[in-house]
């Protein structure tokens, strides 16, 4: 054998070693983040067993680390969290073009992750609403809001109205008008969140009809 083919077979076997290394990372960091977006999402793991058909110990062993992660496991967690799989596996994204979100900020038990970077202006935010019941304490402040629910329930108090937003409803109000917003206590809603300080409102553009008339 000569020296230069015994120096690439040592790199061959460097390379497969760190790589066996890495994926025994991903899946000790499994266990944890499962836990992690559970609780985020306010499930127990009965609901979980419910909601999946897998048993509640098997969760348990997962979440602990006793319980090698696999796909028919993990693709029914994913779908009952209504999260992409890549997020429980946490795998690294090679070649993705898109703006990952800055680091979730948790505020009062909600959990926001800012979608926008620029300081002033329209502040966007994605926003997870753990299941809980609250009594409604309407505020003011100055600025306008925009809010649209992804997935759950949203319940908006605003002014002398009291109504439920479902997945794929908007409001949008000034925030001097006396306001609060949350759960219905009936499960985990996500939602984006708009907000203007200085009274900022969000413009749409409507495609426009043949013939150059409006939507």
């Amino acid at each position: 054998m000569s020296e230069q083919q015994d120096h690439t077979d040592h790199e061959d076997h460097e390379g497969h070693a760190a790589e066996g290394a890495d994926t025994e990372n991903v899946l000790a960091e499994v266990g944890p983040r499962l836990r992690r977006v559970r609780k985020e999402r306010g499930a127990t793991l009965a609901g979980l067993s419910a909601a999946t058909g897998i048993s509640v110990s098997t969760l348990s062993r997962l979440e602990s680390g006793l319980r090698k992660p696999s796909l028919e496991l993990l693709l029914p967690i994913a779908r009952a969290h209504q999260v992409p799989l890549d997020e429980l596996v946490g795998a690294p994204q090679v070649g993705d073009p898109r703006i990952r979100a800055a680091k979730p900020i948790v505020m009062h038990g909600r959990t926001h992750w800012p979608l926008t970077r620029q300081p002033g202006g329209l502040q966007a935010y994605k926003v997870l609403e753990p299941r809980r019941k609250e009594e409604p304490e309407p505020r003011t402040h100055e600025g306008y809001e925009w809010l649209y629910v992804l997935s759950g329930r949203l319940r908006l108090v605003l002014g002398d109205h009291d109504v439920v937003l479902g997945a794929g409803e908007a409001a949008e109000f000034d925030t001097r008008v006396p306001h609060w917003f949350g759960s219905t206590g009936e499960g985990p809603v996500e939602f984006l969140s708009l907000f203007g300080r200085q009274g900022e409102r969000m413009h749409v553009r409507a495609r426009p009809k043949r013939g150059g008339q409006a939507d």
